[in-house]
């Protein structure tokens, strides 16, 4: 299971900026845990949107359980096979 849910929904607004959203419940733990969660998250958007996210597209990332104790390498494997299954 991912450390993530990925939604991505096309604006029509001819903007062709991405936005990005995170959020991360309290079922995942504490708050610094969910910061912390946050923070990587916003790292993650910050070195794979660039490259592989959606123009004209808003992005959120629904934290998991799992993800914080993931590799951040996997994270970032993670959301780029799901951006590329978005694509299709």
């Amino acid at each position: 299971m991912p450390g993530f849910v990925l939604l991505v929904r096309r604006r029509e607004d001819g903007d062709p900026g991405m936005r990005i959203g995170i959020t991360v419940s309290k079922k995942v733990g504490n708050a610094v845990t969910r910061n912390r969660m946050k923070r990587r998250f916003r790292a993650l958007a910050k070195e794979i949107l660039p490259e592989h996210g959606h123009h004209g597209a808003d992005h959120v990332l629904i934290g998991r359980p799992g993800g914080i104790e993931r590799a951040f390498s996997s994270l970032s494997a993670e959301l780029i096979k799901a951006l590329r299954k978005v694509r299709r």
